[in-house]
Formats: structure tokens, C-alpha cells, sequence
């Protein structure tokens, strides 16, 4: 079976795509068979990503690690009963496609309250949610005290996640493993870091997940979408000097990989 690791967060701009594109490309080049999935339908972030890089390839004559991405396919109508939904079946389907020929399946979902997303969530080993380090963004997982800062409940997406907990739960499979990345961190210990700090951990032991570090704001983020390249691509696109900032991003995606523990995974580059 593969290892199915599922990017997910009902916001937008948190960094999902950039996510799944660095951990897939890093296990490819790592020697493991990673399937993808966008189930963004409409803007595709994730599959535009990949198609940039087999076009930076193709018309560059070079060989970059490139993951197994694949469409949801069509389903007949026809063929399901009245009272299924044609979008569990699309999913389905393209697991039960990629499973025999992957390790891992990376699924980047969509900045919104999907059933694709909804089933996605059912399906992850492991979950990664990567959260702006704001509380705009925290109010995704949980609702807090204005005068305190004090946790006072979760909010919808961690309520998705619990759902989907209990859904595996009842299928007698195994828990998820929720990491949840703390993405554009400032340099400094801003008063506002730390408050988001301390109520992610709060939060953390409350409902169950790993609290990690992402990635911070960088402009290389941005320039290397287009090409379809990631931080771990410059040394074999021809850059050999590279500055701090970008030595800096490469390690993040290290420490990123080896947070994730993912199965017979070893970080070596």
C-alpha cells in the first residue's frame, strides 16, 4: 500500500501547492515513487506546477526529478448508483490507479470545504497543514479568547480533520500523523510569533498534532513556479554559488522531510 500523504488547509495562499511540490520532488530524487493529485479542479496549482517542470525540462534537454502527477478521471454516470457521489469515485479510482506504482501518493487540496478535499482528509497517513503564522489563519483550527489568547474550542477545519480521524477509526485504520507547518515566520520574535506559538502548542496537545516549522517568506518561492523548479533543483539548473537566503531554503526543506518521518525515508541530499 502506499504511503498517502494528503496537503490540506480550507485557505488559500498558505503554501499547500509549493508544499506538495518540494516534498514530491525531494522523494523522487531520493529514489521513491511519489503518484500526485490536485484536487484544486479549477486552479490546479499543484498539477500547473508539474506541467511548468516537464516543459523546463523538455525544452531545456535536462533530466529533473519529476513526480507521477495524474488527472482525476471521468466517470460515467451511469456506472454509480443514484445515491453515490461521482467525486468519491473519481478519487478512488485515482488512488487505486497510482497505489500499485507509488510509495507515496501526494494529494494537494483545495483552499476551500471540498468533498474531494472531505474524502482526501479519510484517506492521509499522513496530514500536512501549513498555516500562515497568523491568527487569521489559526482561526482554521481553533476559536480563541480575544483578552486571552485561551484556546476555546476547535473551530471547522479541525472539526474536518476529526471527522475524518473517526471515519478511519471505524475502517480499522491507522491514526493520522497531523503535522502542521508554520509557514512566512518572521526572523524575529515578534510578539505576535510568540502568541501564535503558544497557542499552536496549546491546540496541539489538545486535538493531536505535531507542530513544525516551514517555510519562511522568500521571493524564490515565487520565482521558481514558473520553470516548475524547487530549492533542491538550482546546483543541477546551473547555479553553483548559491547566497545565503537560498543555502537557508534548502534547509528548511531538509528539516521540513525529516519532521514529516515518513516511512523508509532517509533526508540525504
Amino acid at each position: 500500500m502506499a504511503h498517502i500523504i494528503v496537503v490540506g488547509n480550507e485557505k488559500g495562499g498558505s503554501g499547500k501547492s509549493t508544499t506538495c511540490m518540494h516534498v514530491a520532488s525531494a522523494l523522487v530524487r531520493m529514489g521513491h515513487r511519489v503518484g500526485g493529485l490536485d484536487l484544486d479542479l479549477r486552479q490546479r496549482s499543484f498539477g500547473r506546477y508539474v506541467e511548468n517542470r516537464r516543459a523546463y525540462c523538455e525544452n531545456n534537454g535536462i533530466a529533473l526529478p519529476i513526480p507521477d502527477y495524474r488527472e482525476l478521471p471521468e466517470i460515467d454516470r451511469n456506472q454509480i448508483g443514484p445515491d453515490e457521489n461521482i467525486y468519491d469515485h473519481r478519487l478512488s479510482a485515482a488512488v487505486a490507479a497510482l497505489e500499485p506504482e507509488s510509495d507515496f501518493i501526494i494529494i494537494d487540496c483545495p483552499g476551500s470545504h471540498t468533498r474531494l478535499s472531505q474524502v482526501a482528509h479519510s484517506l492521509a497517513d499522513t496530514l500536512i497543514t501549513p498555516l500562515n503564522d497568523s491568527f487569521v489563519d489559526f482561526d482554521l483550527l481553533a476559536r480563541i479568547d480575544p483578552q486571552t489568547n485561551k484556546v476555546m474550542g476547535p473551530s471547522i477545519y479541525a472539526e474536518m480533520v476529526w471527522n475524518a480521524r473517526q471515519l478511519r477509526a471505524q475502517a480499522g485504520l491507522k491514526p493520522i500523523d497531523w503535522i502542521v507547518l508554520r509557514n512566512r515566520l518572521g526572523a524575529q520574535q515578534m510578539h505576535n510569533k510568540k502568541k501564535v506559538g503558544k497557542a499552536l502548542e496549546d491546540l496541539s496537545r489538545r486535538i493531536g498534532f505535531r507542530v513544525a516549522p516551514g517555510f519562511s517568506e522568500r521571493v524564490i518561492f515565487r520565482e521558481l513556479f514558473p520553470r516548475g523548479l524547487t530549492l533542491l533543483d538550482l546546483r543541477d539548473v546551473g547555479v553553483e554559488n548559491l547566497n545565503l537566503s537560498n543555502i537557508a531554503a534548502r534547509q528548511e526543506v531538509r528539516d521540513l522531510l525529516n519532521e514529516l518521518r515518513l516511512p523508509g525515508v532517509t533526508v540525504d541530499f
